[in-house]
């Protein structure tokens, strides 16, 4: 019995480090992450840090039970032909596996929860609203507080032969409504540490809206992250994150009817995506090429 206290003991202090850490900040250094990228968005830091903990409570859970294994597996090795004692009810060990694993879950569930709170988190008034349209297989971007030459808002859509780059300011709280016009998709930028999956159907766009505000300029990678069909693997995309002043710079000159080539050579950007390349039986095609297999 005695026994039984001890190790119901141990796997309260475990507990505890495991509620402990999960709780705490934790260092943003590329360790700690686990294999994350570096985030870029005022949110990114939160569901940093809820990741790391998990690993960390994941590790502490399974260093304690590989711990109780191997010692069993010694304490309890066999030394003759005598048949060991069998013990029929250990309550207070029982009371302890029974408890433990519903505590650390209930913990996990708060931490979530927490989290997810403040990255669906939106403002009354973001400072920039765009609209993310993703159908097989591709994108397109809308910027509806513009008004391009047409009369019809700013947008960049993506190609076969061209990846569609989203261009964005930094230090802006920026609104994002996504809609699908065929199948589910799922908008992902591994920097923002965040994806949303996109349902389409009669209340499509309503829920699947999020902010961020980006904070540090560059070009990341964006990706479909739901399986969507054939040429899924190939449904990329680019973020641009420039300053405040060349965003206002860009929708300006696409307004004045310059494609997002152009208006972003004029910001002092490259006019191409820099992060992702189409699939390269379009590209050849498109340049009047042989694929590798012809």
């Amino acid at each position: 019995m005695a026994r039984g206290s001890r190790l119901a003991r141990l796997a309260a202090l475990g507990l505890l480090g495991v509620l402990t850490l999960t709780g705490c900040n934790m260092p943003n250094n590329e360790f700690w992450r686990f294999g994350w990228p570096e985030g870029i968005t005022d949110r990114s830091q939160d569901m940093r840090e809820l990741w790391t903990g998990s690993v960390i409570a994941a590790l502490i859970v399974g260093i304690l039970v590989w711990g109780l294994i191997l010692y069993s597996v010694v304490r309890h090795r066999k030394r003759g032909d005598e048949l060991p004692k069998h013990t029929a009810y250990n309550l207070p060990l029982e009371i302890a596996y029974t408890i433990l694993p519903f505590i650390i879950i209930a913990g996990l569930f708060f931490f979530t929860v927490t989290v997810q709170n403040k990255v669906q988190d939106r403002s009354e008034n973001p400072d920039e609203t765009i609209a993310v349209n993703a159908f097989k297989w591709n994108w397109q971007f809308v910027y509806p507080e513009t008004t391009g030459p047409d009369g019809q808002p700013v947008n960049t859509v993506g190609t076969s032969t061209e990846i569609p780059i989203l261009v964005l300011p930094t230090d802006r709280t920026i609104r994002f409504e996504v809609a699908s016009a065929d199948v589910i998709h799922s908008f992902w930028v591994p920097e923002f540490l965040f994806k949303l999956d996109v349902i389409p159907g009669n209340e499509n766009g309503r829920d699947n809206v999020f902010e961020v505000t980006v904070q540090k300029e560059g070009a990341y990678v964006g990706r479909c992250a739901e399986l969507c069909g054939t040429y899924h693997a190939y449904m990329n995309f680019e973020v641009r994150a420039v300053s405040g002043d060349d965003y206002d710079a860009y929708l300006q000159a696409r307004e004045d009817g310059l494609s997002t080539f152009d208006a972003l050579e004029q910001i002092g950007q490259s006019g191409k995506a820099t992060t992702t390349s189409p699939l390269q039986l379009f590209e050849e095609t498109a340049t009047g090429g042989q694929s590798a297999g012809g």
